[in-house]
């Protein structure tokens, strides 16, 4: 069986690809495509595969753009970090899924699924059901997030988290009570997931919630260090590019 995955996360498309080959190592991982634009060349040029892991969210638009330009045969099961409406969505329209983060078991099950009604195509009609559900509902932040802990799946709520750090390729969601979880997500990815009101991007590495401020200090002329807590490890400083648009944004104006 030749799978393509469509994902614009490296890391969790590489982790993705590492799940499919331990269900099965004689699946044939075709492609690893990460945005609309590259998807649409490589479905015009190549031949479809059996089967599409396919984020809904890519970097540059939702992947059901790719359906607007490309006839695709192939069955697919979408990757999401939605909330429950879309979930429901799926459910409503037979159209399989996997909640991020993904785990083994529940990929599984959806290889299982796919093997047993492997022949069975879903219309495009179908597809643009889901799509206009998704925009019709307008501009979407995260709420949530799930994370794999062992072998438990710990949940904990965008209001639990003070800030986001990026280190060495890896993010960690940091909480008000102390606890830290390794995320999928780039720092980039999840700049674009959660509300701009209530999170800033104050420098390349943190994404920092309005709430955990605590004291903003003028530090030079031209840079600004925030006192957050829980408190991190090495001073919080206002990347300089981002000190203006920083002010504006603890005011409540538009950025």
């Amino acid at each position: 069986m030749k799978v393509v995955i469509i994902e614009d996360e490296a890391l969790a498309s590489e982790r993705l690809k590492k799940m499919i080959l331990a269900y099965d190592k004689n699946i044939d991982v075709v492609a690893q495509l990460e945005s609309v634009e590259e998807s649409i060349d490589w479905f015009q040029n190549n031949t479809h595969p059996e089967l599409i892991f396919l984020d809904i969210h890519l970097e540059d638009d939702l992947s059901f753009a790719i359906f607007e330009k490309v006839n695709i045969s192939s069955s697919i099961i979408f990757t999401t970090a939605f909330d429950e409406y879309a979930i429901k969505a799926f459910k409503l329209r037979s159209i399989d899924y996997l909640l991020k983060p993904i785990v083994q078991e529940e990929l599984n099950a959806a290889l299982k699924k796919y093997k047993e009604i492997s022949g069975e195509q879903h219309t495009g009609e179908d597809f643009r059901k889901l799509y206009d559900l998704i925009v019709k509902k307008g501009e979407s932040y995260r709420g949530r997030f799930s994370v794999k802990v062992g072998q438990k799946i710990k949940n904990f709520s965008i209001d639990d988290i003070a800030y986001f750090k990026s280190d060495s390729g890896f993010t960690t969601a940091y909480l008000y009570d102390g606890r830290s979880f390794c995320l999928d997500q780039s720092l980039d990815a999840l700049s674009k997931d959660v509300d701009p009101v209530n999170f800033f991007r104050i420098n390349r590495q943190m994404l920092v919630s309005l709430e955990a401020i605590k004291e903003v200090h003028i530090y030079s002329k031209s840079r600004l260090k925030l006192n957050i807590e829980p408190k991190p490890d090495n001073d919080v400083l206002v990347s300089i590019d981002k000190t203006a648009s920083f002010k504006k944004w603890l005011e409540g104006k538009d950025i």
